[in-house]
Formats: C-alpha cells, structure tokens, sequence
C-alpha cells in the first residue's frame, strides 16, 4: 500500500487531503488517479482566494488520454496554488503525494465530511488490498 500513504484521506474522485494546522489542508490527486490518466500535460487551478463547497470542481486535470475536473474534498477558501505545475504539469505524475500536490485550503467549519476515506478504504475501491 504504498502507493497510497496512510497518514491522508481519500475521496471517491481520487483526490487526497493532508491536515494540516490552523484549519489548513493540502490537496492533490492519487497515484491511481494519474496512473489512469497518464502522461499529465496541463493542469488548470483556481485564483487565491476563490471558496467553494464540498465536491465542486476546484481545477482540470489534462493528459494525453483525458481531462477530468478536480473536486475539493471539504468546504474551505484556496489559500495557495502550486505554481510550478503550470509549467511543470508532469510533476503530478512523479510525485503526486509531494511536489505534485494542487492547492492550499483554509477548510471552512469544524467537521470533516463522514465521505473522506482511510488508506484502507481507498485501498478496497481501487482493487488493492
């Protein structure tokens, strides 16, 4: 299960969240995720600033096999984007969990969504187990 770090949650639409402190979370999407979609070729990420809900599409992921929309996994307002996938878009695929991580959010409200998954859970919906 190293592909999927125990120490993050997980959503249904594959993207991972890293508590941080001060209502803070990072956000990016997973192994899985990129594996599927490929050789990553664009990624489109919000203004600093923007807020959205749980589930809304927050960004786009391109790849020479498909675009798919980036969902925010809590309610929470976009504090940092990571720049360098602007023009370095492949990081995504070379370190998803790290250097390919997405945004910065101050997460809105004291309660994580019941939705977010465990290593484990996310494990069994991707056929590793």
């Amino acid at each position: 299960m190293s592909q999927i770090p125990e120490s993050l949650k997980y959503t249904k639409d594959h993207e991972w969240i890293r508590f941080g402190e001060d209502n803070t979370a990072i956000v990016g999407i997973t192994y899985h995720a990129q594996e599927n979609l490929g050789d990553i070729t664009y990624v489109e990420l919000p203004e600093c600033g923007s807020t959205y809900v749980l589930g809304d599409a927050f960004g786009v992921v391109e790849s020479v096999k498909a675009a798919s929309d980036l969902f925010l996994p809590v309610d929470g307002e976009i504090l940092d984007i990571n720049e360098l996938l602007l023009e370095s878009p492949q990081l995504v695929n070379d370190d998803p969990y790290g250097d390919g991580w997405m945004v910065k959010i101050r997460i809105h409200g004291n309660e994580y969504p019941p939705e977010l998954m465990t290593s484990g859970e996310y494990a069994k919906i991707v056929g590793i187990e």
